[in-house]
């Protein structure tokens, strides 16, 4: 009988060690696929892909540009990781008498002066820049911002990532928003 109960116990060893190899390696899963070119067409997967982090399915929700008019104000895009928000960048135009307001000193820790547009900052978990934008036909000003989930950013390293981010939505901004022609 005794031989029996060692028989059985050993038979199980490989079953439980299956069933928790299982447990630990499936915690995480593999970072999700994005498209090759996303939020408005700027962004590149290799620029996102530390915001993104692990996951099944990614999914991006907005407009494929963000053209800007007096009746169209606003253009935001949504990368979601298994429903999850990850990564968003948004587009906002208005016209120059009204101001854009940042309350920069809620922003713990502190905020960094971003040179780039008009007046920047760029904090850990995202950055603005406000365009002020003066065309032949018309006057306005654009607020574009980025935000995004750090957790999988090396520590340190989220405000060089957005100043990165950033500087690549600002060019593509003032395109798109014919900032400025």
């Amino acid at each position: 009988m005794r031989a029996n109960r060692t028989v059985s116990t050993l038979a199980l060893v490989p079953v439980s060690l299956a069933v928790l190899a299982g447990c630990t390696g499936g915690t995480e899963t593999a970072a999700p696929k994005l498209p090759e070119r996303t939020c408005f067409g700027v962004f590149s997967r290799s620029d996102l892909g530390s915001l993104v982090g692990n996951g099944e399915e990614v999914k991006e929700s907005g407009p494929a540009d963000m053209e800007l008019t007096a009746v169209r104000r606003t253009a935001t895009c949504n990368v979601a990781v298994d429903g999850e928000g990850r990564f968003l960048a948004s587009a906002t135009r208005q016209p120059l008498e009204q101001s854009f307001f940042w309350n920069a000193e809620l922003i713990k820790p502190a905020a960094d002066t971003l040179p780039l547009g008009d007046k920047g900052i760029v904090y850990d978990t995202g950055a603005r820049v406000l365009l002020i934008c003066k065309g032949s036909q018309d006057t306005f000003q654009v607020e574009l911002s980025l935000s995004g989930s750090t957790d999988q950013v090396e520590k340190g390293g989220s405000r060089p990532l957005f100043t990165r981010l950033m500087k690549k939505f600002v060019e593509a901004g003032k395109q798109q928003t014919q900032c400025g022609v």
